[in-house]
């Protein structure tokens, strides 16, 4: 009789490539760094219009930013954090202003 086997079957493997799948995605902070030109209003424009955030707390993190020198926006997925960022770079230079939002992992 004739045996089927399609390939080397390894106990386990199934389980270990399912466990993989359901790996939540890695995680990133999106950060907006102080500069000593671009003005509050427009920190709090772009909190406002990139990261929705209502005036109050786009205040507060705009006070953040300049007293502290950096401030998380929000954590997001890789693919999502690295778009943020850079429509908030090009909104800065279309603007001409220096503001300079990067990523980290969280």
């Amino acid at each position: 009789m004739a045996n089927h086997n399609t390939g080397p079957q390894v106990e386990g493997q199934t389980k270990d490539l399912h466990e993989e799948a359901l790996q939540p995605p890695s995680m990133y902070k999106v950060i907006l760094n102080n500069d000593d030109y671009t003005p509050m209003e427009f920190v709090i424009d772009v909190l406002q219009k990139f990261f929705s955030y209502d005036i109050e707390r786009a205040t507060q993190l705009m006070l953040t930013v300049h007293y502290q020198g950096k401030a998380i926006c929000g954590v997001y997925s890789a693919e999502v954090a690295e778009t943020k960022v850079a429509q908030v770079n090009r909104y800065a230079r279309e603007n001409e202003h220096p503001l300079l939002c990067t990523l980290e992992k969280a």
